[in-house]
């Protein structure tokens, strides 16, 4: 692919409308190339973001996690803390992330018996200059991951879906909350 295709690429948007404002992408120079977005003029604020995921696993791969029987010990304890070590680590996992200073980040596990699934649901939060939605989801995404990791031996159909922002609080475009449905 050429850069002009890149270029043009990367500013068309088909569900734009002629009532709606144009989408700028805030990773892209004038030159349609990638680049990391300059935070150096913005205020410090706080800033939170929440995301959440599912892993739908066979019923029975859900009570063997759930009752402690897991061969492998503790799963949520270990997914917990793989979530919060992958916030952490998300500008290295994420070539335009910047590094933050997290000051809170939480990982819970809320059992869905009826679906044969978890839901994992994070907390990042910082006073900074950037917001912290990429680091929610990495959290989000890797606790699903390990949860997977460790139970693929008794189950390996599980199918992780559903990641997404929650919310998000603070910096200079407000507050935001997704939409039920969406």
């Amino acid at each position: 692919m050429s850069k002009e295709t890149i270029s043009n690429a990367s500013s068309n948007t088909s569900a734009n409308t002629s009532s709606e404002k144009p989408v700028k992408l805030s990773h892209l120079n004038q030159q349609g190339e990638a680049n990391m977005v300059d935070v150096t003029e913005k205020a410090m604020t706080s800033r939170t973001a929440t995301a959440q995921g599912y892993i739908r696993m066979t019923a029975q791969t859900l009570a063997l996690i759930t009752t402690g029987e897991h061969k492998k010990g503790d799963v949520f304890a270990v997914a917990r803390i793989a979530g919060i070590q992958a916030a952490k680590k998300c500008s290295d996992l994420i070539p335009l992330c910047h590094s933050l200073m997290l000051s809170k980040v939480q990982v819970d596990f809320e059992v869905d018996q009826a679906n044969s699934q978890v839901n994992v649901v994070s907390l990042c939060r910082l006073t900074g200059q950037t917001g912290v939605e990429m680091e929610a989801l990495t959290a989000v995404s890797v606790a699903c991951l390990t949860l997977f990791d460790m139970c693929k031996a008794a189950d390996p159909g599980m199918e992780i879906h559903g990641i997404k922002v929650l919310t998000k609080a603070g910096g200079k475009s407000g507050d935001w909350q997704a939409e039920d449905g969406r």
